[in-house]
């Protein structure tokens, strides 16, 4: 049976495990620059910046779902902006993702929002087909970084 939370203080552990490890699955662990410590500051004080839901079976945690809030001046409202889906290698196929992705829908109608945003790599075919299955829809625009602080 799986089950899907939101994380507490006590899971920073494997929340940056999980962190590190959707890293290294693209290729881009040289970017993630948090520490444990931070992800307690932001994520679990009285004003959290993001949320992490994360997904167990049988008490082992199969991945994760992180989000963060924005508002949409166009749209009027407060909408979710989902930040990794990911899923250990030995749980999936399991419908874990899915399992994750509800929940945060979930959240987010709790919340009064009615829009979950989130960024896929154009050629992440399996992921967009996935996506597509839940009923989201693939908008193609242009991803700027400006990194502004040397």
């Amino acid at each position: 049976m799986v089950i899907v939370r939101e994380a507490t203080l006590s899971d920073i552990g494997i929340v940056h495990d999980l962190i590190i490890a959707i890293a290294k699955h693209h290729d881009q662990e040289q970017y993630v620059v948090t520490t444990k410590d931070e992800l307690i500051n932001s994520g679990f004080g009285d004003s959290p910046s993001f949320g992490v839901l994360l997904a167990e079976i049988d008490g082992e945690v199969a991945g994760y779902c992180s989000y963060t809030w924005n508002y949409s001046i166009w749209l009027g409202s407060t909408y979710m902006n989902i930040d990794d889906v990911f899923v250990w290698e030995k749980f999936r196929g399991k419908q874990i993702g899915e399992l994750l992705m509800l929940k945060a829908k979930e959240v987010c109608l709790a919340k009064g929002a009615s829009r979950i945003k989130w960024e896929v790599e154009q050629d992440n075919h399996g992921a967009i087909k996935f996506y597509e299955r839940l009923g989201a829809n693939l908008d193609i625009k242009g991803l700027f970084r400006w990194d502004v602080a040397s």
